[in-house]
C-alpha cells in the first residue's frame, strides 16, 4: 500500500502535507528513473499539466527543477485537464506524465498525479520506488551536468491537439442546442467553451474566472445547485458541470434535475446495448452506486460489475475484461474505447451523442432510472484505520445492516484521498437514511475519533 500516493495521487494541504520539497524529489526521481536506460542522444520526456490553484505554479516549478536537474526534458501544457495529460502522454510517446491537481478538493489542497507512458495511472511498483526516494530509503540519484541538464519546452499546443481529438468524437453538429457549462473555476475553463462552440452549440458558461483561490468554491460537480438554476432560468437544453481537474462530469436536464454518474452509466449503457455494442453485456460500477441503478439495469437486461471506490479500480476491471463503459456516481466516467481515465468533457460529448441520436431530452433518457434516497456524510478523523477497526463501530454498522435487511444498505469506508470516514445509507425513505447515518456519525464522535 502506498504511503503518499492514494487512489488519486499524492494529495494534501499545500506546504503542509504536500510540500515543494516533495515535488522536487518526485521530479528528481522520475527524471532519473525514466532516463537511466536511454541510448546516447535520446532524452527522457516528461509532460506536466496543472489546474488553477495558487499553489500549482509552485509545484510546477519544483517538479521542473527536479526533472531537469536529473537530465530529463519537461514539456509544459500549463493549465489543462487530467485527461488531456493522459491523452498527450500516450499519443506523443512521452515517458510519463504529471498532473498537478487536487481534483474536487478546496483550493488550499493540491496533489501530484503520476501517469505512465500508456496514459494510465502509474503502477504501484513505480509509486513505491518514488516514495522510497522521498523518504531517503533509496539512496541519491546523480545530478546531470553540462549539456546533459534537461530542457523546458512550452507545449501549450498539446491542448489544441486534445481539443481536436474531442471534437472528432462528435457524430453530429450541436447547432440549435443551448448548452450550459459550469467549469468550477478549474482546468476546463479554457477548453470546454471552445469545444462546444466549435461543435456548433450556443454555449452559456459559468464559473470560468479562476483566481487561484476559487476553484470548486460553491461551483462545479460538487455544488450543482447553481447550474441547476442556471439551466432553468436560461431555458437551456442541458447543462454539464466539471470538477477542478476536468475528469468528472455531472449533467443537468432541461428541467433542472441532476443526472449523476449512475444516470450517465445507465443512459450510455442502454444506448450501447440497443446498438449491439455493449461488450459482455456489462457496465462497471463501484460499491457506491445507487440501488436504483441496479434495478433499472435489471429491467433492461444489462449486467454489472462492482468494484472498490476509485476510478482506478473501475479502469482495471474494464481493462481486464474489455468492458466499454464504467464509472462512479461522482461523475468519473470512463469510455474505454476513447480514454484511459475519467474525462468530463468527453462524458458531456457522449451524452450529447445519445440525445441527438435518439432526438430526445436528457430528462426522458434518464426517466427509467429511479434513485433510492441516499444520505452520505463525511466526518474528519485522526486515524481512519483505527475507526474502522473499533469493535463498537463495527457492531453498530452490523446492527444497521440487519435493520435495513433487503430494503437498503449501509457503506462505511475511509476516503482514499482525505482523512475522512464516509458514511452512506440507502433506503426507501429519507428519514431512515438520516437516522442510520446520524447513528454511526454520533458513535464515531462519542468514541473521540473526530479530528
Amino acid at each position: 500500500m502506498s504511503k503518499y500516493f492514494g487512489t488519486d495521487g499524492f494529495r494534501g494541504e499545500a506546504n503542509v502535507t504536500l510540500t515543494a520539497d516533495h515535488a522536487f524529489k518526485i521530479g528528481r526521481f522520475l527524471g532519473w528513473y525514466y532516463g537511466r536506460n536511454k541510448k546516447a542522444g535520446e532524452r527522457c520526456r516528461i509532460l506536466i499539466g496543472k489546474d488553477t490553484r495558487l499553489s500549482s505554479y509552485m509545484f510546477e516549478f519544483s517538479l521542473v527543477s527536479g526533472i531537469t536537474a536529473s537530465g530529463a526534458d519537461v514539456y509544459l501544457m500549463h493549465v489543462t485537464t487530467t485527461p488531456s495529460v493522459a491523452y498527450i502522454v500516450y499519443t506523443q510517446n512521452m515517458d510519463c506524465g504529471i498532473m498537478i491537481s487536487a481534483s474536487h478538493n478546496p483550493y488550499y489542497d493540491n496533489g501530484i498525479k503520476l501517469i505512465n507512458a500508456s496514459g494510465e495511472k502509474m503502477e504501484e511498483e513505480t509509486l513505491l520506488k518514488v516514495e522510497a526516494y522521498i523518504d531517503g530509503l533509496a539512496g541519491e540519484v546523480p545530478l546531470a551536468k553540462g549539456a546533459d541538464i534537461g530542457r523546458t519546452v512550452d507545449f501549450s499546443d498539446g491542448r489544441d491537439q486534445y481539443m481536436n481529438f474531442l471534437q472528432s468524437l462528435a457524430l453530429k453538429s450541436y447547432e440549435g442546442k443551448k448548452v450550459g457549462l459550469d467549469c468550477a473555476n478549474g482546468s476546463t475553463w479554457m477548453i470546454a467553451r471552445k469545444v462546444f462552440e466549435n461543435l456548433g452549440a450556443q454555449v452559456f458558461v459559468i464559473n470560468d474566472h479562476p483566481d487561484g483561490n476559487n476553484i470548486n468554491k460553491d461551483c462545479g460537480s460538487t455544488h450543482m445547485e447553481g447550474l441547476c438554476r442556471f439551466v432553468v432560468e436560461h431555458h437551456l437544453d442541458v447543462g454539464f458541470a466539471f470538477d477542478g481537474d476536468g475528469d468528472r462530469c455531472l449533467a443537468v436536464d432541461e428541467k433542472g434535475n441532476i443526472v449523476d454518474g449512475d444516470g450517465i452509466i445507465y443512459i450510455y449503457g442502454r444506448y450501447l446495448k440497443e446498438r449491439g455494442k455493449l461488450i459482455g453485456n456489462k457496465v462497471v460500477t463501484t460499491v457506491m452506486s445507487n440501488f436504483g441503478l441496479y434495478k433499472a439495469l435489471d429491467a433492461i437486461g444489462i449486467e454489472y460489475e462492482k468494484t472498490a471506490v476509485g476510478d482506478k479500480y473501475v479502469y482495471e476491471n474494464m481493462a481486464n475484461n474489455g468492458y466499454r463503459i464504467g464509472g462512479e456516481q461522482s461523475g468519473h466516467i470512463i469510455f474505454k474505447k476513447y480514454a484511459t481515465t475519467g474525462d468530463g468533457i468527453l462524458t458531456a460529448i457522449k451524452i450529447m451523442e445519445v440525445m441527438l441520436a435518439r432526438n430526445t431530452s436528457l430528462s426522458q433518457l434518464a426517466e427509467p432510472f429511479k434513485k433510492y434516497p441516499q444520505k452520505l456524510e463525511n466526518i474528519r478523523v485522526m486515524d481512519k484505520e483505527t475507526v474502522l477497526a473499533d469493535p463498537d463501530i463495527v457492531g453498530k454498522i452490523r446492527a444497521v445492516e440487519e435493520a435495513l435487511g433487503e430494503n437498503g444498505r449501509i457503506l462505511v469506508r475511509g476516503s482514499g484521498t482525505e482523512p475522512l470516514i464516509r458514511v452512506m445509507v440507502e433506503a426507501r425513505d429519507e428519514d431512515i437514511c438520516k437516522k442510520y447515518v446520524d447513528s454511526i456519525i454520533d458513535t464515531i464522535r462519542k468514541k473521540g475519533y473526530e479530528a
